[in-house]
This record gives structure tokens, C-alpha cells and sequence, in this order.
């Protein structure tokens, strides 16, 4: 069973922001903003690429409503999932990061010369 999968079961803590009967939202053990939510479905899906359009339908509104549990939604936040191993996927459950509560940076690609990749 995954990390996800185990805090979804309650057999490892976490400091829950919102839940319903699909989904789960909690805070970032290593926040990289000063809200740092993480929201994941509550059925196991290993990545974006596997995720149903209906599960993504839900998990829209979900996050939305997130965004007003953490007073982000009008001043604004960023939405993150990460794909596969080159994408920084660590969890093999899909979630996604919510950051907010500061102007957002975005220093590590505003420069980049894409061809340093190559």
C-alpha cells in the first residue's frame, strides 16, 4: 500500500484540510509556500496519465474548494501534479500541490536555456 493510500486509511497522521467521500486534502510535510496542500483521490491512481475524466471532474471542484478553505482563491495559487520519475513524481498516487499565500516565484525555469536539458 502507498504513503497516500496509508494516510487516506488513517494509519499514518496527517493534519487534514478538507475530505469528502472522494477526496482528501492535507498539508505538505516539506511546504514549499506558505500554503502547501496536497489533495489526492481517495481511490488509488498512479499518476495524471491514469486519472478518469470523471475522477479529474471532481477533483476540479475539490481543489476549488480548497482554495477558499485556505483563503487563496482571490488572491491566487498555483495547482502542481507531477508526472513519472522525470516529472519529480515521488508518490506514485496521484495528488496534486495547491501553493499559495505569497507572490509565487518561478525562478528555476525563468532563465533556463532549454538546450542545458539536452
Amino acid at each position: 500500500m502507498c504513503l497516500f493510500c496509508k494516510i487516506i486509511n488513517k494509519e499514518i497522521p496527517s493534519e487534514i484540510i478538507l475530505e469528502d467521500d472522494n477526496f482528501i486534502a492535507f498539508h505538505d510535510i516539506n511546504p514549499k509556500a506558505p500554503v502547501h496542500i496536497l489533495a489526492i483521490p481517495k481511490i488509488h491512481v498512479e499518476s495524471f496519465n491514469d486519472v478518469s475524466s470523471d475522477t479529474m471532474a471532481g477533483m476540479t471542484t475539490f481543489m476549488q474548494n480548497v482554495a477558499k478553505e485556505m483563503d487563496i482563491e482571490k488572491s491566487g495559487y498555483r495547482i502542481i501534479t507531477n508526472i513519472g520519475d522525470n516529472g519529480g513524481q515521488e508518490v506514485k498516487h496521484l495528488h496534486f500541490h495547491i501553493l499559495g499565500g505569497a507572490k509565487l516565484r518561478w525562478e528555476h525555469l525563468s532563465d533556463s536555456n532549454p538546450k542545458s536539458f539536452l
